[in-house]
């Protein structure tokens, strides 16, 4: 009768449900959408979830993006793994970067490929200035703000020395925060020795395992079929959806096509991501 009954239904299979996390973190479009909690809310609850399973596995491709939103998906992983006491298992692909490496940090372990880059502790900001644009071509300016730093670094105004300080600042308490996390979650398993750990330099999986970024070399497939059996189920957990045409979305016309809005939103959001992206040579 057990050949009868479905393997999803079977408790005596090993079941490890898997929760893909690919993407810059934050960076979304209407048509686009980037890694952020609430879009991963009802795939990580489901993962979780489920019954009779020994682990949740993440495969994590991610360059990193809003310090907020990587800061939030690692607490909810961390939040349902200690509600379900079920433990975690994060596997990293091509990258797991600044944003992508504090997700991964959400783990109780970190199995990297030789060739992942993994690290780049770090905080960054950028943007461009057009002030000698405008001058150039004969544009002014006009702005009208109530508040002395309402318009704190505006790219088409002169940037001042005080408004970098105050941006700086801000990050200097980001990255501070983001280094208590990696020693809270890594500990003793850091190379105390490496003084580049939170610089934001980055490294190959091969020389982050010796560093103690992360624990293991390896893959999913392998890795789950040693420790729980050639056997063990690993389901997808995607997010249930309807398509473009089952309803209309922010940005979709009534017919299901992008608006020109959306369009450029999706645009500008696909540079930002590059720009992330190739910050690993990727």
């Amino acid at each position: 009768m057990r050949g009868l009954i479905p393997a999803r239904l079977r408790g005596d299979i090993p079941t490890v449900p898997v929760v893909r996390l690919s993407g810059a973190i934050g960076i979304s479009s209407p048509l686009k959408p980037g890694l952020t909690v609430a879009g991963l809310a009802r795939s990580l609850e489901r993962a979780f979830s489920m019954k009779n399973i020994r682990a949740v596995a993440l495969t994590i491709n991610s360059p990193g993006g809003a310090a907020a939103q990587s800061h939030l998906i690692h607490r909810r992983i961390r939040s349902l793994a200690d509600e379900h006491k079920v433990p975690v298992l994060a596997f990293v692909e091509d990258v797991a970067a600044s944003g992508g490496y504090m997700i991964a940090c959400a783990a109780d372990e970190i199995i990297a490929d030789p060739s992942s880059v993994v690290g780049s502790i770090g905080v960054v900001g950028a943007s461009f200035g057009f002030d000698k644009l405008l001058e150039k071509i004969g544009v002014e300016r006009r702005l009208y703000t109530s508040g002395e730093n309402k318009a704190m670094l505006d790219p088409f105004m002169p940037e001042k020395p005080e408004d970098v300080e105050r941006l700086k600042s801000l990050q200097r308490e980001i990255h501070e925060c983001f280094i208590a996390l990696v020693k809270q979650r890594r500990g003793s398993k850091l190379d105390s020795r490496e003084t580049d750990l939170f610089t934001g330099a980055y490294w190959t999986g091969q020389r982050s395992r010796e560093l103690g970024l992360v624990d293991s070399i390896g893959d999913l497939r392998t890795v789950l079929r040693e420790r729980f059996g050639d056997k063990v189920r690993t389901p997808m957990i995607a997010e249930r959806g309807l398509s473009l045409l089952g309803r209309r979305a922010a940005g979709v016309s009534g017919l299901g096509f992008p608006t020109s809005a959306s369009l450029a939103d999706d645009m500008v959001s696909t540079l930002e991501a590059r720009a992330i992206w190739s910050r690993y040579g990727l």
